[in-house]
């Protein structure tokens, strides 16, 4: 009887080994009325098969589909390969505008920012994108503070690249929204 009771035990409590994750350095601080962040959910970008970057949810919340950008975020990408921080410019501006057209000024305007702030990155440097409703995005490297750009709309197409119904990596969406099955 006791043997079956010890055999039935680490079934009964899934929680037993696993390690709560702690959230990256740069999040301490980054919602001062929140709950700590947790990891939400995670996935890899892939392209022909090759991994790009690995992408990170956390939220002091939990993030609901279509409400995402109203909630304190934070997107942390660790690449695997190397890219040119003009390149991921280009590239995060080409999957803003699948929410729609945006005008020859805002776009330049944005694409301008994004350059500035974005980095070359090689294999294993961080991006993390921190999202403030209503305020701003901000980003880091490698845990250091680069810069932000406070304009709301920026913010709910920026992070919408992986988390709105529009995104092009919808199951990466998923991965991220409804976390580890």
């Amino acid at each position: 009887m006791q043997r079956r009771l010890l055999l039935a035990l680490p079934l009964s409590l899934p929680w037993l080994g696993r390690a709560e994750v702690a959230a990256p350095p740069e999040l301490r601080g980054e919602w001062p009325d929140a709950p700590a962040p947790r990891r939400q959910g995670q996935g890899r970008m892939r392209f022909l098969g090759l991994p790009v970057y690995d992408i990170t949810l956390w939220a002091p919340e939990p993030v609901r589909a279509g409400e995402a950008d109203r909630q304190p975020l934070a997107l942390e990408i660790t690449y695997r390969r190397a890219l040119s921080g003009e390149r991921i410019a280009e590239r995060s501006l080409a999957e803003m505008q699948r929410a729609g057209p945006l005008d020859e000024a805002t776009s330049s305007t944005w694409l301008a920012t994004m350059k500035r702030l974005f980095p070359d990155v090689g294999d294993g440097d961080r991006i993390t994108g921190v999202q403030v409703p209503g305020q701003a995005a901000r980003f880091h490297l490698n845990g250091r503070f680069v810069g932000e750009l406070r304009d709301t709309r920026f913010t709910a197409l920026f992070f919408g690249i992986w988390l709105a119904r529009w995104t092009s990596e919808p199951g990466l969406r998923q991965a991220l929204l409804e976390g580890p099955r």
